[in-house]
């Protein structure tokens, strides 16, 4: 399934139908979310029968068209079929109980409610809601996939305006040649990973650079009165800020892992889980501006997309083995270097980066996502990317997380 999205043009008063459809999907989520707090063995079904039910008591639910009010109902039974699978994995902590929303931003139209032009250019919603003709602005093109094959139809709201995202139901494939290298990734928070090779990559610190402005636009923010139309464009301000950085991040990790992807046949990575290690207050903030998973994420989808094997393997003492005779050397965060007393001297994530790689070779480890289920789609991957050994974990407050 591909996902190409364009922006939307229209009028003043198109755009004010789109917020009031995307207002009634949240209605009818928490309806359906509330029949179920009220009801016993309800399932998916019952939700979408809800949904019809709902149309006949309120006239705004009637206006929108009945494939998106079953859309609406299926996001409910999302939340409600991610808590039931929780509850049967028995994590540990919070299980992830449905919320009811509160500030839902898009609207999403299957195989009715909507008609293409015929050059593919514009858009007409046909429902009750009067959304009309939206014109569309986007690099793809649109007539190399027959109407059939859009699955999906979704309005986005964002802070710079609002978008049309159509779902694609196509199997992408690509056959690139052999390079007959394979490699081993430690990623990290000065690099942003150093590989097998030695081979290093800056990282690019997008919060870090963007904070300065994104304080003063939230400085503005707060000093708005509440309700006001001025609090309203500063919100719209600072909305462009984080909107911006998010892009940045997920352009440098899609161009990123498409090139390490493409030169390599065997990609190997850590194993690791960010969730914990955001825990730590000092760190959380460059953790997360280093987006890791979405690196990893993207990794999976072209290592299927191009054919390549991406393996995951155990993070635990990368750094503390040594890569040349498998020696055990204890070394703090703070110790950069690598130097074994079989007169291996490396650059610590260097070593670590070549451990990662002989494990991935090794019987250790298992393979990538896209290995496990041929169909599952990178964005959709539901492991975590993450950089820090078990161990460090618990001395994360002393130190960086970078190995």
């Amino acid at each position: 399934m591909l996902v190409f999205e364009f922006k939307a043009y229209g009028k003043k008063q198109q755009f004010a139908a789109v917020d009031e459809a995307i207002r009634t999907v949240q209605f009818i989520r928490n309806k359906a979310l509330r029949f179920w707090m009220e009801n016993q063995k309800v399932d998916k079904y019952d939700l979408n029968k809800y949904s019809a039910v709902l149309a006949k008591e309120w006239t705004f639910c009637d206006e929108l068209n009945s494939m998106a009010r079953q859309s609406s109902a299926e996001r409910a039974w999302s939340a409600i079929a991610r808590f039931y699978d929780n509850c049967k994995k028995k994590i540990s902590g919070k299980k992830g109980f449905p919320q009811f929303q509160k500030d839902n931003r898009s609207v999403e139209y299957k195989t009715t409610g909507w008609r293409m032009a015929t050059d593919r250019k514009s858009i007409t919603f046909t429902d009750k809601k009067g959304i009309g003709k939206l014109k569309l602005k986007g690099t793809r093109d649109l007539h190399f996939y027959q109407l059939t094959q859009i699955k999906r139809v979704r309005l986005v709201k964002r802070a710079d305006g609002y978008y049309i995202q159509f779902c694609v139901q196509v199997d992408r494939s690509e056959k690139i040649e052999v390079t007959g290298n394979a490699i081993g990734l430690d990623v990290g928070l000065k690099e942003f990973y150093t590989d097998s090779n030695g081979v290093a990559v800056e990282n690019p610190r997008f919060l870090g650079k963007g904070e300065r402005r994104l304080k003063k636009a939230q400085r503005r923010l707060s000093k708005r009165v509440k309700g006001s139309e001025n609090r309203k464009k500063a919100r719209v301000i600072l909305g462009k800020r984080h909107l911006k950085i998010s892009r940045q991040r997920k352009d440098f990790a899609v161009k990123l892992a498409r090139c390490v992807i493409q030169s390599n046949d065997c990609v190997v990575y850590e194993d690791l889980r960010i969730k914990n290690m955001v825990k730590n207050y000092c760190l959380a903030k460059s953790i997360n501006d280093a987006s890791w998973y979405m690196f990893r994420v993207w990794m999976e989808y072209f290592g299927k997309v191009f054919g390549r094997i991406t393996i995951a393997v155990p993070a635990h003492g990368t750094s503390q083995e040594c890569s040349s005779c498998g020696t055990i050397v204890k070394k703090s965060l703070s110790t950069r270097t690598h130097a074994c007393r079989c007169g291996c001297v490396l650059d610590r994530d260097h070593n670590a980066g070549r451990n990662i790689l002989s494990r991935g070779l090794s019987t250790a480890g298992h393979v990538g996502t896209w290995i496990l289920d041929p169909n599952a789609c990178g964005e959709l991957t539901a492991t975590d990317v993450e950089v820090i050994l078990h161990r460090q974990v618990d001395s994360a407050n002393q130190a960086s997380p970078r190995l």
